[in-house]
């Protein structure tokens, strides 16, 4: 009876292949994660960049499992996987490094809506995953490979190695998103992690890590390089900083503040302390009421903000109304410290609330006579609250004379959005009424809950308790735009938000490409 070879792989504790393939998982996914929050800035949050990253992340992975798969069984050797997760560790490090020019090329692109800069660099980018997201998936096939030391065993080792490695992906999951980005940054968030597998091909490795040991030095010399450097540098910046839910700057022109937010093309918040009206969206959220007929229009009592951002509609309806009671919702808690420290959003009959707009407000025993619904991640209104479901839920919390205002987007020649929101708010309310912004892509629609007319604006005009709302509502009175309502109606079972948007989106970038062309 012969005794069973053993594999180079019994020179490899158990314990430390375990933690090496926990420790690969979690930085698989850490980088996955993290791959959303440096693009986040350049390309925004949709799910059309979410599908692209979790499409080609899958598949680097998959090259990565076929080839380490074929390399373990040719040199199925403990210093090799080590060697694997060195070079691994290297290229996470150097992604944010190496993207930066491509991102830079990236706001031109933006500037000027040209599409196929914006797709190059957007590709260029992801293609920088390539590298080490394809080595992270050689481990695991590489680790069964190590641990198989009796064939009859075979399943068992392999289901431990990916049990184990999935339960580093959980933790990956998490600590970017919860720990390093808001505490550290995205870069630092790279770096850390690809410290972190250094560490572990290092211990793998023994006295061959000297071979590496320039990794750690390189990666250390690029952050000193770049230390201080913004993220996305544009005119005027102030400060810069990243949360977990947005990367977030503000910027200064002529005297006032402008709160940007991801790939800066919407701007979030204004504050000049020079003028109360900013001319944009802000302005429309205080003439709700007063499309109510005389006999019932009267300043609001109780307003809720849904996605209040640095303050800007409670800062005017605090100096137009007075102390109106005001509950602010906002998802993002780093935005209301921008808010405070950048905006003077410190009004004291403003009550900030941390949460999903649509859950803190179901939550809420109040009634509002407004409820303003603001919650852009640009160019997107997040669909659940577009839905009639949700309509409801906010008639509820209205005054019997209460008004729902929601900020949506257009092009010049593409209303599809704003017809499929009217058409869903005329299932739960009796009237809507929509203002068009010239010069910008909103439009501004009011439901009221009582039967209401576009003329009750004008003739509320004599009893406007400020110069301010006179002016916004003559504006808006001038802008009055008669859509027509589409087949379409938002449900929490099907809402094509997205979809819709996505098409707005790509025909306006087809449109401004054949002008340009046409030149």
């Amino acid at each position: 009876m012969t005794s069973a070879r053993r594999e180079p792989a019994a020179t490899t504790a158990a314990g430390q292949l375990y933690f090496t393939v926990f420790a690969s998982g979690c930085v698989t996914l850490a980088v996955e994660l993290s791959a959303s929050r440096l693009l986040d800035p350049f390309f925004g949050t949709s799910n059309l960049v979410w599908a692209a990253i979790i499409g080609l992340i899958l598949l680097y992975l998959t090259a990565g499992y076929v080839l380490g798969g074929r390399w373990a069984d040719r040199s199925p050797y403990p210093h090799i996987l080590y060697g694997i997760i060195a070079w691994g560790a290297l290229t996470v490090g150097l992604v944010p490094f190496v993207a930066r020019p491509v991102l830079q090329w990236a706001i031109a692109g933006m500037a000027r809506y040209d599409a196929a800069v914006l797709l190059g660099s957007f590709g260029a980018v992801l293609v920088l995953f390539s590298a080490p997201v394809t080595l992270l998936g050689c481990v695991s096939p590489f680790a069964i490979r190590l641990a198989m030391q009796d064939v009859t065993r075979a399943g068992n080792v392999a289901g431990q190695i990916y049990a184990i490695s999935t339960a580093g992906s959980f933790v990956g999951t998490f600590l970017p998103v919860l720990v390093l980005i808001p505490n550290f940054g995205t870069r630092a968030t790279f770096l850390i992690l690809s410290f972190t597998l250094l560490a572990v091909a290092f211990m793998g490795l023994g006295r061959r890590c000297t071979r590496y040991a320039w990794m750690p030095i390189v990666l250390i010399g690029l952050a000193w390089l770049t230390r201080g450097q913004a993220i996305k540098p544009i005119e005027g910046s102030l400060f810069e900083t990243e949360s977990s839910y947005n990367y977030i700057q503000v910027a200064e022109y002529g005297g006032a503040r402008y709160l940007y937010l991801n790939e800066g093309q919407g701007i979030h918040s204004i504050y000049d302390p020079d003028s109360l009206l900013t001319y944009g969206t802000w302005d429309q959220f205080a003439i709700a009421t007063y499309f109510n007929s005389p006999q019932s229009a009267r300043p609001p009592e109780r307003v809720a903000i849904v996605g209040l951002a640095a303050g800007t509609i409670a800062r005017q309806f605090t100096e137009i109304f007075g102390p109106v009671p005001i509950d602010g919702i906002e998802i993002d808690s780093r935005i209301i410290q921008v808010g405070r420290e950048w905006f003077e959003m410190n009004q004291p009959n403003l009550n900030v609330l941390i949460g999903d707009g649509r859950y803190m407000l179901a939550r809420s025993t109040q009634r509002y006579s407004v409820i303003g619904v603001d919650a852009y991640r640009l160019p997107y209104i997040p669909w659940h609250l577009t839905t009639r479901e949700f309509f409801v839920m906010a008639r509820e919390h209205l005054t019997d004379d209460g008004v729902v205002v929601i900020n949506v987007g257009h092009t010049n020649d593409d209303w599809r959005m704003v017809e499929a929101m009217v058409a869903t708010l005329q299932t739960v309310f009796p009237s809507v009424h929509v203002v068009n912004l010239p010069g910008m892509f909103n439009a501004m629609v009011f439901a009221t809950r009582q039967p209401t007319m576009p003329e009750n604006l004008r003739q509320n005009l004599a009893h406007m308790p400020h110069p301010a709302l006179r002016e916004i509502a003559i504006a808006a009175l001038a802008n009055l735009y008669p859509v027509e309502p589409s087949d379409i109606v938002f449900t929490d079972d099907k809402a094509p938000v997205e979809q819709l948007t996505n098409g707005i989106a790509l025909q306006y970038l087809m449109n401004v490409a054949t002008r340009r062309d046409g030149q």
